[in-house]
C-alpha cells in the first residue's frame, strides 16, 4: 500500500512515477460494428497494479470522446500506481455513428457498458499486447471511472438500471468484477429528465439508482446545471442520494460540467477551466480508490481531512 510522500492541491498522495502509454490495443467484438480500440497507461514500474476502466463522455469535441481524451486525470492516476484503460465507445465523435439508424444511437448506453465488460473479459490479452505489462495487473482490484455519459456507464456497471427504449426490457449489466465506481457529473434520475433530453436521449429517462449497490464516489460541480437536462439543480447528485450505501459525495465549489477541465488539456468545451480544481479532484479520487481497493489504507481519511482543513476548501465531502 502506498504511503503519501507529496501533495497535489493540498491532498497527500504517493510519489509519481514515469508512465508508459500504449495505443491502440484492438479487441475484436462479435456483433460490434467496429473493433474496440483502447489506450493503456501504466506506471513504468511496479507489480500487482490495480486497474481503472475510464469511460469518456458524450461531449461535442472531436477527440475528447475517445481514447484520446481525459489526459489530465488518466496521466495522474497512472503516475500514481494505477493501470488506466480507456476505450473508444461507439458514441465517439471519431466514429461518426451518432446519426446512424442503430436503435442504440446516439448514446449507445448498453454498448458502452458492454465495452467495459469486454475489456475485463480480455485483461490477459491486453496485458500481453502492451510491452512490459504482462503479469503486472491485479485482476481482483478493478475500479470504473467515468465523466458525464461515462458516469452513466459506470453507474450501470455498479448496478444502476435503465430500460431499453427500443423494446421496453430492463437492462442489467452490473459486473461484480468492478469493486468500486467513480461517477463524475453523471446524469440523474430519469423521472426528472427535461423534455429536450427526453426527446433526444430517451434512455436517460429510465435511469434508476435503487439497485446501484457497488461502493462509489459521486463527484458533482456546484454550478453544473443545464435546463435542457433537468429543472433540478442538484440532479447530478442523484446517484449518491438515491442509491444504497456505501457511497460518498464530493461537491466541487463553483465547478461546472467540466469540473475544472478533466476531459482534456486546454479543452475548449471546459467552461470552468481551473487546474487547481482538477488537481484536487484527481488526488481525492486517487485517495478514495486506494482506500476502497485496499481496506485499511488511510488515503481517503487523510485526503478528506486535508480538504476540510484548507483555509479555502475547494469542495466538501459527505458519506453514507
Amino acid at each position: 500500500m502506498s504511503t503519501p510522500f507529496t501533495e497535489a492541491a493540498g491532498i497527500p498522495v504517493s510519489d509519481p512515477t514515469p508512465v508508459t502509454t500504449f495505443s491502440p490495443v484492438v479487441l475484436p467484438v462479435p456483433g460490434r460494428i467496429v473493433d474496440l480500440q483502447i489506450k493503456v497507461s501504466a506506471p513504468s514500474t511496479g507489480s500487482d497494479l490495480p486497474v481503472i476502466l475510464l469511460s469518456h463522455g458524450h461531449g461535442p469535441s472531436n477527440f475528447v470522446s475517445s481514447l484520446h481524451g481525459y489526459g489530465p486525470v488518466a496521466d495522474f492516476w497512472a503516475a500514481h500506481g494505477f493501470v488506466v484503460i480507456q476505450p473508444t465507445h461507439l458514441d465517439s465523435m471519431t466514429l461518426g455513428l451518432r446519426e446512424s439508424d442503430d436503435p442504440e444511437a446516439p448514446l449507445y448506453s448498453r454498448s458502452r457498458a458492454e465495452d467495459m465488460r469486454h475489456i475485463l473479459d480480455h485483461l490477459d490479452r491486453i496485458e500481453a499486447a502492451v510491452p512490459g505489462l504482462a503479469g503486472r495487473l491485479d485482476h481482483t482490484r478493478i475500479a470504473a471511472v467515468g465523466h458525464s455519459m461515462g458516469g452513466h456507464t459506470v453507474g450501470m456497471l455498479c448496478g444502476q438500471r435503465v430500460t431499453d427504449p427500443a423494446d421496453g426490457t430492463p437492462v442489467d449489466v452490473a459486473d461484480a468484477r468492478v469493486k468500486v465506481g467513480v461517477l463524475m457529473a453523471a446524469p440523474g434520475r430519469g423521472e426528472d429528465l427535461a423534455p429536450f433530453a427526453t426527446e433526444h436521449y430517451p434512455v436517460l429517462g429510465t435511469t434508476g439508482f435503487a439497485t446501484m449497490t457497488t461502493p462509489a464516489l459521486v463527484i458533482v460541480g456546484e454550478n453544473d446545471w443545464n435546463a435542457a437536462f433537468s429543472d433540478r439543480k442538484d440532479w447530478r447528485a442523484d446517484a449518491y442520494h438515491l442509491s444504497p450505501g456505501p457511497k460518498s459525495l464530493l461537491t466541487l465549489f463553483e465547478a461546472e460540467h467540466g469540473l475544472g477541465g478533466v476531459s482534456m488539456y486546454d479543452a475548449a468545451e471546459t467552461t470552468d477551466e481551473n487546474p487547481e480544481r482538477v488537481a484536487a479532484l484527481r488526488a481525492l479520487t486517487w485517495a478514495y480508490l486506494r482506500t476502497a481497493l485496499y481496506p485499511g489504507d488511510s488515503a481517503w481519511a487523510d485526503a478528506t481531512a486535508a480538504l476540510t482543513s484548507m483555509p479555502n476548501p475547494l469542495g466538501s465531502v459527505e458519506s453514507k
